[in-house]
């Protein structure tokens, strides 16, 4: 019987979700692999054998690194010996740049194949690691088609493969039936708060967007506010806040999709959640904030126009961006307002979201990842063999 080990890194919830998503295919095409590394809850559920869990690794900005530096280089040791005394037959990297490439670095060194899923955006900020991929990652699959040509460019050998949020969400939830889930009226009209799915930026934004709902609240008091709690967020960390702002909003926790698409209008920290409103339709304005130091530097390193992942596919503010100073409850209000107050403009957002969504490809992201995988695989098995022989 064949047999295979695979060692894979996935630091943040995302990776997580989406890696778990093509273990589970690749162990469903071959049932032989061995497959350990670190990820969290979806990964080890999918046959995972953790060494080290992404919720304690996961960072956003310079400042948060210094926390979670004791963690991330225990974690960094733990695969070191992995790769030194199991020699896996590949190393999959999940997103998660800063680690995981000096892991491909360490695994190239070793004559060890590197395959990169969800590649660095290296094309939106700190484009130097475009190097790093070249000479150490063997082949990278890529979730944006401008992406695939991007990194063809530096001779990366990069394939497109769609983004996995689309499995997830095809169909997605119609705004009837998440409503019904979720004992909303169906008449109502709901604002729903994504502040992020960490706990740093939870605290950053949930305080702001209690705030500009408050004032949203005024002159509507049928408006409903939800906040879709992420998995792994602390109930009573939201519940504090929820106390201080003396707010009312209601809070679900991993039920995300559907406070999307239950909402008239969304009120979202930058990220993924972009992406999956608009693979959903519903319209939004996305808010960030960062911590001083790491939006200083973020200003000198960032390339891209733009922040929220939707406008980035669109290549153009299909939906407004409140970033660190103009993200005030005030001007969050406003915004949400002038959406909440015309049908024309949410209309025309959808339209817009629509064409973003249409961009994204085609549903099963996770199956092509995995037959790219078992490709990689069988080619180094034979390259192995060859040596062997020869």
């Amino acid at each position: 019987m064949p047999t295979g080990r695979i060692l894979i890194v996935a630091g943040e919830a995302s990776g997580d979700l989406h890696a778990a998503s093509v273990v589970q295919e690749l162990l469903r095409r071959a049932p032989y692999l061995t497959v350990e590394g670190i990820g969290g809850d979806r990964m080890r559920e999918a046959g995972v054998r953790l060494h080290a869990y992404a919720g304690e690794l996961a960072v956003v900005g310079v400042t948060e690194v210094v926390s979670k530096l004791p963690a991330l280089w225990r974690a960094y040791r733990s695969m070191i010996r992995l790769l030194r005394d199991t020699r896996p037959d590949l190393l999959i990297l999940v997103d998660f740049p800063d680690f995981n490439l000096l892991l491909a670095r360490k695994a190239s060194r070793r004559q060890i194949p590197v395959l990169y899923f969800i590649g660095p955006q290296v094309w939106a900020w700190r484009s130097g690691r475009v190097r790093s991929i070249t000479r150490h990652v063997r082949r990278l699959l890529v979730i944006f088609p401008f992406e695939q040509v991007f990194y063809r460019r530096w001779g990366v050998e990069a394939l497109y493969i769609g983004h996995p949020l689309l499995d997830r969400l095809s169909p997605p939830p119609t705004m009837d039936d998440a409503r019904r889930h979720l004992g909303l009226e169906r008449a109502a009209s709901v604002v729903g708060l994504l502040p992020g799915s960490r706990i740093g930026e939870l605290a950053r934004h949930l305080p702001l967007l209690l705030r500009a709902t408050k004032r949203l609240t005024v002159g509507r008091p049928d408006l409903r506010v939800i906040i879709a709690a992420a998995d792994g967020i602390p109930l009573d960390l939201i519940g504090s806040h929820l106390k201080q702002e003396a707010s009312s909003a209601r809070v679900v926790q991993g039920r995300t999709h559907e406070v999307i698409a239950a909402s008239d209008l969304i009120l979202v920290a930058s990220g993924t959640a972009t992406l999956e409103a608009a693979i959903i339709g519903t319209p939004m304005v996305v808010v960030y904030r960062l911590a001083l130091l790491s939006w200083l530097l973020g200003r000198l390193l960032i390339r891209v126009p733009y922040v929220g992942m939707a406008n980035l596919v669109a290549e153009e503010p299909v939906a407004p961006e409140l970033i660190q100073f103009q993200a005030t409850p005030d001007r969050i209000a406003d915004e949400a307002s002038r959406l909440l107050e015309s049908p024309e403009r949410r209309h025309h957002m959808q339209q817009k979201l629509r064409e973003v969504r249409d961009r994204l490809g085609q549903p099963g992201a996770a199956g092509r990842a995995a037959d790219a995988i078992l490709e990689m695989l069988h080619l180094s098995a034979e390259a192995a063999a060859s040596v062997e022989k020869g």
